[in-house]
């Protein structure tokens, strides 16, 4: 399983599910919910959505094999050192059991959500996001064929299925009914007045730092050792395009990653029972 900073969960979630922004996450139900499960929590973003949408008295636990991503879990999260494969919980012990961007870092996604449902009483979801799909526009041209031309290496070089998105067939693979998709764009703008995290993020392109870290996927990917340091070298030309464009004050930057909440529901054993995904 690929695993990652705070800083990065940080960067990368930053404004996701702000307030009056969750429709997506209706099917949830989350004001019935009693037990709410968070696996793959991270540093707890979601968890601290769930934990404002649902009854006072419910219980959010938020569950990561990270203990230094589980130290940045906020209040009154309950944060659980566990692996996603082996929930340390009873069966049915919850009522939904949620996880966020953690399938497509998941080499088996379906003995996941398999999981998943033995520990629910209810529903399980998950909010994949399909990399391949996302799309950035930039006031530096160079800026969106480049990420462009990175974006495509890195999905063909990672050993999961980052572009899973929606996730009906896998679901009803597992067991789950009453599968359900919405679909939620979380979009990201760099605009003046730039913050801190947008300064650093320009610092980071100008150095070329983000993508040396992701070299070893892009040449997984298909990159050629050479093919990289040239994209290495643009990069960094479009860094120093963006400082320049940053210090003037017209640099802006819009990206727009789709995630899909996918909802099922545990069979009650009552003549539920899963369709046949080749006719879905």
């Amino acid at each position: 399983m690929r695993r990652f900073s705070a800083d990065y969960l940080d960067d990368t979630r930053r404004g996701m599910w702000s307030p009056g922004d969750r429709e997506a996450l209706a099917p949830l139900d989350l004001a019935e919910r009693s037990v709410v499960l968070d696996v793959g929590c991270g540093t707890g973003k979601l968890s601290s959505v769930l934990a404002s949408e649902t009854p006072a008295d419910a219980q959010v636990v938020g569950l990561d094999r990270d203990p230094a991503l589980l130290a940045e879990v906020p209040d009154p999260v309950h944060p659980v050192l566990a692996d996603a494969l082996s929930l340390p919980v009873a069966d049915a012990r919850a009522d939904l059991v949620v996880c966020q961007a953690l399938l497509i870092n998941l080499p088996d996604p379906l003995a996941a959500v398999e999981e998943f449902q033995r520990a629910s009483s209810d529903l399980v979801a998950a909010v994949e996001p399909d990399n391949a799909a996302v799309t950035v526009e930039s006031s530096v041209a160079a800026e969106e064929r480049l990420t462009a031309r990175a974006r495509e290496r890195f999905v063909d070089g990672v050993p999961t299925d980052v572009t899973l998105g929606a996730a009906p067939d896998l679901f009803r693979e597992a067991g789950l009914v009453d599968v359900e998709t919405r679909r939620h764009d979380h979009v990201r703008t760099v605009e003046p007045p730039y913050d801190e995290s947008a300064l650093e993020g320009a610092k980071r392109k100008a150095t070329a730092s983000r993508l040396d870290d992701q070299r070893e996927t892009l040449l997984d990917g298909g990159m050629s050792e050479d093919a990289f340091e040239a994209l290495r070298h643009e990069w960094r030309e479009m860094g120093r395009d963006v400082v320049e464009a940053m210090t003037a004050g017209t640099y802006r930057r819009r990206e727009t990653v789709p995630f899909f909440v996918t909802v099922g529901r545990v069979p009650t054993g009552e003549g539920d029972s899963a369709p046949d995904s080749r006719g879905a």
